[in-house]
């Protein structure tokens, strides 16, 4: 047993009493069992859905007000947080701006460590200055131990500069933090395979949970109809590919009707759409998607009681 003293409170760096003998496993008991402590992650974000939803809820409000999504991290936190931001513009349109990821020591440690860089609070401070950080603005700090200074200098800082604030941890959060912060997210994945290894189960509940913030953000921005990313620009071949056939099956034509309309429409599938629907050109169509507040459900309703 652990004393006192040589235990860590933190559930990310305990033991786990079940991977004890991991090292004497095959490669295919290490598989089972990590998957196994896998099947416990989806579970455990679903008990914290209430605050994932808060979370969505002020980023929409945060981009519809002109302001901006920060995710700010260390380590992987940081690294999911930038993989998360730069998802954005290739599925949804957006402007690269609007969604960003700031982790701390900087684009060096996207792939290595960079020793020290998570320990200096004033520094994730500065970074908000750097970057304006104001009242129209969202900042989620992302660490799955709940400690990581960088992460709460840069929350503190950007909720003095007026924005509102997020906390997202893999821990028993705090008292505190619920006073410190608009929203705390904290799903219970339970010690890790590998000790401290928060790669694991803390990074794919992370993972998770911002695919949840983001996407909501988009699907409620009107970016999502149905569940097509009728936002997206076809800046590849892969795009390009599901671009046409977004347009084949909203607009029931053939490939190049499909293709000639998009080229049109610049490249945007839902202008392209909007185009279609209203039989209007590209600037008149893009004014009324303006009208409709980007969403093109309410843009189709809007026709089909015109033409009734």
């Amino acid at each position: 047993m652990l004393s006192e003293e040589s235990g860590d409170p933190r559930i990310t760096e305990q033991r786990n009493p079940l991977s004890g003998e991991i090292d004497r496993l095959t490669p295919l008991e290490i598989v089972e069992l990590i998957n196994a402590e896998d099947q416990k992650v989806a579970p455990a974000v679903f008990e914290v859905r209430r605050a994932v939803a808060t979370a969505v809820e002020f980023a929409e409000a945060a981009l519809r007000a002109g302001g901006r999504v920060i995710y700010v991290g260390a380590g992987t936190s940081g690294r999911l947080g930038v993989l998360d931001a730069s998802e954005m513009p290739p599925t949804y349109g957006t402007d690269p701006d609007i969604v960003q990821g700031v982790i701390a020591g900087g684009r060096e440690a996207l792939t290595r460590a960079v020793e020290g860089a998570e320990d200096h609070p004033e520094e994730g401070a500065a970074e908000m200055d750097r970057l304006g950080v104001g009242g129209d603005d969202f900042v989620l700090g992302i660490a799955s131990s709940g400690t990581t200074p960088y992460v709460h200098g840069a929350l503190d800082r950007a909720a003095r500069r007026g924005a509102r604030t997020g906390f997202l941890l893999c821990n028993h959060p705090s008292p505190d933090l619920f006073d410190r912060y608009d929203v705390v997210i904290a799903p219970l994945v339970g010690p890790e395979v590998i000790t401290g290894s928060t790669r694991m189960k803390a990074g794919t509940a992370t993972k998770l949970v911002l695919n949840a913030i983001s996407s909501g953000a988009m699907i409620r921005l009107g970016k999502v109809f149905g569940n097509l990313m009728v936002d997206l620009r076809a800046t590849n071949r892969k795009l390009q590919d599901r671009s046409e056939r977004i347009l084949m099956e909203m607009c029931e034509i053939d490939r190049l009707e499909g293709r000639e309309l998009l080229r049109r429409a610049g490249g945007s599938v839902k202008l392209a759409i909007a185009m279609y629907w209203t039989g209007l050109n590209a600037d008149e169509a893009k004014r009324l998607l303006q009208q409709s507040g980007g969403r093109l459900g309410d843009l189709r309703g809007a026709r089909s009681s015109g033409d009734s």
